[in-house]
């Protein structure tokens, strides 16, 4: 394997093109845009998927097709795009879901158990309006904002609040509906960013964007665990003010949001791509709908307890520590009398210090604006820049590599592919932390070796992701709040009423409506 990191491999940063992005893994050429993506490189969970040929394949369209915006108002066809799927309603394989975990109406009421004859004859699935199924009744806990979730059993809601549901089917790509074709993907445009500080002050530059240390690709016997006892651990308090940051940049830098049909961080994106074959994970998020753009906020819910909370705490260190070494300026050095360099301690790791990309895109007919942490970037030699995900993982052994393949490229290929990043570095470690190798992929090469063994297809995610984008977006009304729940026992996701809406979309709407009344 190369162990130098090639810069015509590395995709643009700041490209404004709006060119369809081909996610076939067979196709090599790498001008149409990102073919796979990554996830969030800690140590054990990071998200990634493929794509299917978007049918885009007109590389010899004229030079102006390359430079038109879509997102322009001169395109009127694209400005007036509905928010309309192609793709027909999900169906339920009712053999797989219990009718006690259905619902007849939006009011909550259940359906009516005919299972076992008449009223009072063997009527045992029967529940009244309102009741929780027993199959929800283990393991409650309160998610964010106070919604009623079951980690262990797979979610639950208060009955008198649905609003709608919609019935996933068949997982990946045992589900036709989901290979009819893939929904075009426009390649992803970087607007603007900004840094947030280990003080929590946030600066709209890109000040906490760290560059790329080409050296890790040849390095090996780093101890992930240096620098552990003076880790800053990131605060779980600011899930709310971090969206509004990310609000704040678009006003400040006047990104407009006319025809934007959702403003989201990217984690939200990667659950709902991340569904199509992952059924295990229950995830919820916000949902606000204002002047026709809909606001998700990301609500993080209260993990699954450890067997040994401190090693995960060191495993999720590991993941930070390789990220550190993996960018300049993480160790100081200084140089003996006879030439060689010597490195000292490495910086303090504080997880609390980031770079959050602004990025705007194109699903099918969604257009989409979302935040994405950015961990560090290298340059071209013409001075073009290009965003970087750093990854680690356990290294591999033939019982593990299929799961690697089946789970983490999956979360890897998403999260990559969905903000543009064109090259994940991941280190591999033993099980003390120690840095093994590097390897670079791109997000075509992980397409590509998933592909022999049919683990997943990328095309099969995004189609999914455009079925539950027109469902929600037809669904939720203007000025009003939901939360969107996975309920896993159900297999479907449920729109829920909320009380109320996050004060930092609500700041977010009078700061504009002030700004345009002037």
């Amino acid at each position: 394997m190369s162990k130098t990191v090639e810069e015509d491999e590395i995709g643009e940063l700041g490209n404004e093109s709006s060119v369809d992005v081909n996610i076939d893994g067979d196709d090599d050429d790498d001008e149409g845009g990102e073919e796979d993506g990554g996830e969030d490189g800690e140590d054990d969970d990071d998200e990634e998927e493929e794509e299917e040929d978007t049918g885009e394949e007109q590389e010899e369209e004229d030079a102006e097709d390359d430079d038109d915006d879509l997102f322009g108002k001169q395109n009127e066809d694209y400005v007036n795009t509905k928010a309309i799927s192609q793709l027909r309603p999900p169906q339920l394989p009712p053999s797989q879901f219990p009718r006690k975990q259905d619902f007849s109406e939006a009011t909550g009421r259940r359906m009516q158990q005919e299972r076992g004859g008449a009223a009072g004859r063997g009527h045992r699935d029967s529940l009244p309006v309102g009741s929780i199924p027993p199959a929800w009744n283990h393991n409650l806990s309160f998610g964010s904002g106070g919604s009623l979730m079951s980690l262990g059993r797979g979610g639950g809601r208060p009955a008198d609040a649905l609003v709608a549901e919609m019935k996933l089917g068949a997982v990946g790509h045992n589900n036709d509906m989901l290979r009819i074709k893939c929904p075009p993907f426009q390649e992803p445009s970087h607007l603007a960013g900004y840094s947030r500080m280990s003080d929590e002050s946030v600066h709209f530059d890109d000040r906490c964007l760290r560059r790329f240390r080409r050296e890790i690709l040849s390095e090996s016997g780093a101890d992930l665990n240096e620098g552990f006892e003076s880790y800053v651990e990131k605060r779980e308090d600011g899930a709310a003010s971090g969206f509004g940051d990310l609000l704040a940049c678009l006003r400040g830098k006047q990104i407009p949001l006319d025809n934007v049909h959702f403003v989201t961080f990217r984690n939200n994106l990667n659950k709902i791509l991340g569904t199509a074959y992952n059924r295990n994970d229950v995830w919820e998020m916000g949902v606000h709908k204002r002047k026709g753009t809909v606001y998700l906020d990301v609500h993080k819910l209260p993990e699954a307890p450890h067997l040994d909370v401190e090693m995960q705490r060191r495993r999720c260190y590991w993941g930070y520590s390789f990220e550190q070494i993996a960018t300049e300026g993480s160790r100081s050095s200084h140089h003996s009398a006879n030439g060689a360099t010597k490195h000292h301690k490495l910086s303090r790791v504080d997880a609390n210090i980031e770079y959050c990309a602004v990025v705007r895109t194109k699903l099918g007919p969604h257009r989409i604006i979302m935040g994405a942490e950015m961990d560090c970037f290298d340059t071209h030699h013409d001075g073009r820049k290009s965003f970087i995900e750093l990854k680690t993982s356990r290294e591999l052994d033939t019982r593990t590599v299929d799961r690697f393949e089946r789970e983490k490229l999956l979360k890897f290929w998403i999260q990559s592919f969905l903000a543009g990043v064109q090259q994940i570095v991941i280190g591999f470690r033993d099980d003390a932390g120690r840095l093994l190798r590097t390897k670079v992929m791109r997000p075509q090469d992980i397409t590509q070796q998933v592909k022999q063994k049919h683990h997943w297809e990328g095309g099969v995610c995004l189609a999914f992701a455009d079925k539950v984008l027109c469902w929600l977006y037809g669904t939720v009304k203007e000025d009003e709040n939901y939360t969107l729940y996975f309920n896993r026992n159900a297999n479907r996701l449920e729109l829920v009423k909320a009380n109320s809406c996050p004060e930092v979309i609500s700041s977010h709407m009078e700061l504009l409506s002030h700004t345009s009344s002037q």
